[in-house]
């Protein structure tokens, strides 16, 4: 067997292609890691066509079991960035709009946050659910959120595994093939996918991001999901808060009509994509009923939607040095200053500081006098000051905010 992985690792090198046999060989759980991350690392140079690129979603996709629902089930999918704390609004949303949500997320890495570490802020809250359990929590409650479970995609969470530890995350059709894995095993029937494009996201430009886009629409299609893509906006952070508690906190707010316009209508937007009506959207979070949907949620996961969040010891605001409009608040910066104050993680094994954040005060397009916030830092100890202000452009002339939906993608 070692002889033949070694001749379809340098066909792959070569420029080659495998077929759907030799592709679910290449990735069976006998083959050692440092084979497979040959492998890897031959896709990333050399590319794979689009029959690969099927072929191997479905070889992860028959990894691991694969979940049947009785009814239409939303999920949503983001590829990541500052601020986004959208799950936390747009599930219970969606739920309260009739619609049931099953859905796996993941943690935060360097600069882009995980939706279960914030989930984790709240007292209480499990995100481990077995498949049994997240069924069950599904047809009782409308929503379940959690992490992946071994027995879905499982030769997914290996190559993830490797892919992080061996530089070989940058590859479309290894991208699309880990996220669609786990949303076609899941079982999901209507799924929107947000392609983050901008310095905070993983796709910095536009094209890529729509060629992403497209490429796990195509392959949901071929699955029978429905399933679209959104392109928006990731220059700035998402929203004001930047961390765990702190955009748990926004995102409860968002839910009670009191959060950002910015994240208030990303979530309703989605939402509309989702259920296919906003109208709906916007009616069930008006009524109260999107929130009364996140209590029941996080009491089902054990958490206390009522509980203190846990708070830093210090909070501190950062004056602007000067006066003049705010031209950029730079989404990677700001993401790289909560992730140095603890709220992130370099290394998959890491723990993070639930307290700890930034939220940001002031955007694109405000007018700023000297010494008034920039933001405002949730510390545990001494805050670098200059190097949040260093997150900030400020400069004389007008500046319009940039859009947020950039684009919507069909089959």
């Amino acid at each position: 067997m070692t002889a033949r992985i070694t001749e379809l690792i340098a066909r792959k090198r070569d420029g080659g292609e495998l077929d759907a046999q030799e592709l679910r060989a290449m990735i069976d759980p006998g083959v050692p890691d440092y084979q497979l991350s040959a492998f890897l690392m031959a896709v990333v140079l050399r590319g794979m066509s689009r029959r690969e690129t099927a072929d191997l979603l479905e070889a992860m996709v028959d990894s691991g079991e694969r979940v049947s629902w009785p009814w239409p089930v939303a999920d949503k999918h983001s590829t990541g960035g500052v601020g986004d704390k959208t799950t936390i609004v747009l599930a219970p949303l969606v739920a309260a709009c009739g619609a049931l949500v099953a859905k796996m997320s993941g943690r935060g890495l360097g600069h882009t946050g995980g939706t279960l570490d914030k989930l984790e802020s709240i007292p209480g809250m499990r995100v481990s659910l077995s498949l049994a359990g997240m069924r069950r929590q599904v047809e009782q409650v409308g929503i379940a959120v959690c992490g992946q479970t071994a027995e879905l995609a499982p030769a997914d969470g290996r190559m993830y595994a490797l892919r992080d530890a061996t530089a070989t995350v940058n590859s479309l059709p290894l991208i699309a093939t880990s996220i669609m894995s786990k949303k076609i095993a899941a079982g999901a029937t209507r799924l929107l996918l947000d392609v983050k494009v901008g310095e905070g996201a993983f796709m910095a430009d536009r094209g890529s991001a729509r060629e992403l886009g497209r490429l796990m629409v195509d392959v949901g299609r071929d699955h029978g999901i429905d399933a679209r893509a959104m392109l928006s906006g990731m220059e700035e952070p998402l929203g004001n808060a930047v961390g765990n508690a702190v955009e748990v906190r926004e995102a409860v707010a968002t839910l009670r009509g009191e959060g950002p316009e910015d994240l208030r209508e990303l979530c309703l937007h989605a939402a509309g994509e989702l259920v296919g009506d906003r109208a709906a959207a916007e009616r069930a979070l008006a009524s109260g009923e999107a929130y009364e949907r996140y209590e029941r949620w996080i009491a089902a996961q054990g958490g206390d939607p009522a509980a203190p969040l846990p708070e830093a010891p210090v909070i501190m605001d950062v004056p602007a040095p000067r006066e003049g409009v705010v031209q950029r608040c730079h989404a990677l910066a700001v993401g790289r200053a909560a992730a140095a104050l603890g709220a992130g993680r370099t290394r998959k094994e890491d723990a993070v500081d639930h307290a700890v954040g930034i939220v940001v005060l002031r955007k694109r397009g405000d007018v700023v006098e000297r010494g008034e916030p920039l933001a405002r830092v949730h510390a545990r100890g001494e805050v670098d000051a200059e190097a949040v202000a260093a997150c900030f452009e400020i400069g004389d002339e007008p500046a319009d905010r940039a859009p947020l939906i950039l684009e919507m993608l069909d089959a």
